[in-house]
């Protein structure tokens, strides 16, 4: 089932510079797996060695913040949008 990737700036380099991108996968956790086989590296700057989501990169299905849902385990249907968003801190 195809779902809609927003790709922050920073990590377009890994997708050819494509802001969106569409992939099959039916959790968050699949949706790491098919974007680190259709851009190599991706994954390393989303997950931890362990696989764990990063903890400075936020997740939203359809706006909704994964932390408050499943987590890895968010499932996602056709047609949803998954956004990846990298914390901003500075002063």
């Amino acid at each position: 089932m195809a779902v809609k990737v927003l790709i922050p700036t920073p990590l377009q380099k890994f997708t050819n510079n494509e802001a969106t991108v569409e992939c099959d996968a039916g959790s968050i956790s699949g949706l790491m797996d098919t974007l680190d086989t259709q851009f190599p590296g991706i994954k390393a700057r989303l997950c931890d060695d362990q696989g764990e989501l990063r903890r400075f990169v936020n997740f939203y299905v359809n706006s909704e913040d994964i932390r408050f849902l499943e987590g890895k385990d968010t499932a996602l249907n056709e047609g949803d949008e998954v956004s990846i968003v990298p914390a901003v801190a500075g002063g």
